[in-house]
């Protein structure tokens, strides 16, 4: 995929917003807009929508630190993403953001059960205590959950609107 001076810049505004708005929440545990940019993102830009993302999760890995804890987002990020591709392009104009917002708030529910492969492996958890990571996660989870629905049912669709919009003046 063949990229114009156009997408990198948008795309770079793309992954600092993700970037900006987590720090900036990062107050509230398990309360951000990631599944809301993600499920924007690849709704407008599809395929492409894999370069913000992934520089995002390289950028939260340089100013964090490439630990063990930041392995399961190069694949737990592209979760959302992967469900949005799978979506119908066209979905009824008052369908569309309840499907988003359920996305987004399953992503939240799931996280650590989607998370816990990766910490089992890298710390040598049977299947027990993988369970029990997981059980220990569940308040989190359900925060995250919760507040990806709300952040999604208010934010996705404005959100690709806005995108919608810009690629058409961006492109002209």
């Amino acid at each position: 995929m063949k990229l114009t001076v156009k997408e990198l810049v948008v795309f770079g505004m793309l992954a600092a917003l993700m970037v900006a708005t987590t720090w900036i929440m990062s107050f509230l545990p398990n309360i951000h807009l990631l599944d809301v940019f993600i499920i924007a993102m690849t709704v407008v830009y599809r395929q492409k929508a894999l370069y913000p993302l992934y520089l995002f999760v390289f950028v939260q890995g340089l100013f964090n630190g490439f630990q063990p804890w930041w392995l399961p987002y190069l694949y737990i990020w592209a979760v959302p993403w992967l469900v949005t591709m799978l979506l119908p392009k066209k979905m009824p104009v008052w369908l569309a953001p309840i499907v988003y917002a359920v996305v987004a708030s399953l992503h939240g529910f799931l996280f650590g059960v989607l998370y816990a492969p990766g910490q089992a492996l890298m710390f040598g958890l049977t299947f027990e205590k993988t369970i029990a990571w997981i059980i220990a996660g569940l308040p989190f989870d359900i925060t995250h959950g919760i507040s990806n629905f709300i952040c999604g049912l208010l934010l996705i669709f404005p959100l690709i609107k806005i995108l919608s919009h810009s690629e058409k003046y961006i492109r002209n």
